[in-house]
């Protein structure tokens, strides 16, 4: 069978919760357009459901800093190697990495020196540290696809044919069922609630339990009646939660929806509860190595992503010791009251950074990169 008539063969490498997520949206983008397409790589259920053979799932994959992955160093080299020896074999007409860059570099590196096409999906964060990865990166990929309006230019200036393609998390808008989930709780919706979104890493969860269930106990010493509910990730287990003395619930839109202001560890969530229009304070701890050695690398203002694209302190944070319940209290009382001008401040703030993260469409926007890519190879191969 010629490469011209046999089915589509891509390989899709997503190593975390909202990798897996957005990955799941292009592949069942590419499953639409090139039906009977074969589909393998990295990721977690929701690429398995949208068709993708895997290799390896998130509970493998997710882990993060320094110290942490040195652990994992022998399963990440045979993980390296196989993926390298799928390449050397052949067959694969499309490697769409997404996110994850330190493996996801590496093999698309290989791919790049095997002669197959690559689309990057979510670059890699290089205004924050590690700049010669754009420059590695243009080098290697065919296109860059980059969801904050300001990463294009990185790219550009070394020659990188990167595209703005808007956020994913547009794509995930849901309204969720406030009024439902209030119900399931019991809570009284005229009192306020206090939404805990601690990771989606057990090493997060262990790290930001402590800080986090003394933060909301200060809070509720503070404001009468308060109610608090914790976010919890289907692939974790709930033991994994039982330092927090509060309902858990899986429906993470229903909550920011349905919270009054909320707490929420640095990371893609820092984007989805300023979508939502929730009011929060963003914290992160680390390992102390990892935290020692980013402060060195790290070149960036913000922790929080909303901080980031708004360009200034739209929401509070709070980084390793900085992370003390009663400063976290302290700043998010204020943002439980619904009359407060710290709240309105803020609430004008993250409207700023919804406005700044484009339109809905970036799944398709990468499936039409994908798509572009594969025609200059065909047109390229056809005059060869």
């Amino acid at each position: 069978m010629t490469r011209a008539n046999r089915p589509r063969r891509v390989m899709i490498l997503a190593g975390e919760a909202s990798g897996d997520a957005h990955g799941a949206r292009v592949a069942t983008g590419i499953r639409d357009r090139w039906p009977g397409v074969e589909m393998v790589g990295l990721g977690g259920e929701r690429m398995q459901a949208a068709g993708v053979r895997l290799l390896a799932g998130l509970d493998q994959l997710a882990v993060m800093g320094f110290a942490e992955v040195l652990k994992r160093l022998p399963f990440f080299r045979g993980l390296e190697r196989r993926l390298k020896g799928m390449l050397d074999g052949g067959g694969l007409d499309m490697v769409l990495p997404v996110d994850y860059p330190g493996l996801n570099l590496r093999i698309a590196g290989h791919a790049a020196k095997r002669g197959i096409p690559v689309v990057y999906y979510i670059g890699p964060q290089v205004w924050a540290w590690r700049a010669g990865r754009a420059r590695k990166l243009s080098r290697i990929a065919n296109r860059i696809a980059v969801i904050l309006p300001f990463e294009p230019e990185l790219y550009r200036t070394h020659g990188g044919r990167a595209e703005f393609v808007g956020h994913p998390l547009l794509e995930d808008e849901s309204p969720g069922e406030p009024e439902r989930l209030a119900a399931d709780l019991g809570f009284d919706t005229a009192v306020p609630v206090l939404a805990i979104f601690p990771g989606s890493r057990e090493q997060e969860l262990v790290r930001h339990a402590g800080p986090f269930a003394e933060t909301a106990l200060e809070l509720e010493r503070r404001i009468s009646g308060l109610q608090v509910v914790v976010s919890k990730v289907p692939f974790l287990p709930r033991n994994v939660y039982r330092p927090f003395p509060f309902p858990l619930t899986e429906d993470g839109a229903s909550l920011r929806a349905l919270a009054t202001a909320g707490l929420v560890k640095s990371g893609t969530s820092t984007l989805e509860a300023a979508l939502s229009g929730m009011p929060f304070a963003v914290a992160y701890r680390t390992h102390p190595v990892t935290h020692f050695l980013a402060r060195r690398l790290v070149r960036v203002p913000h922790i929080s992503l909303a901080n980031l694209v708004a360009e200034e302190r739209v929401v509070p944070e709070f980084i390793q010791r900085e992370a003390a319940p009663g400063r976290m209290a302290d700043a998010i009382e204020p943002l439980l009251d619904t009359e407060s001008p710290v709240r309105r401040r803020t609430l004008a703030g993250l409207a700023r950074v919804r406005a700044a993260l484009g339109s809905k469409g970036a799944s398709s926007r990468v499936v039409d990169l994908v798509e572009d890519v594969l025609r200059e190879v065909r047109c390229r191969e056809v005059r060869a």
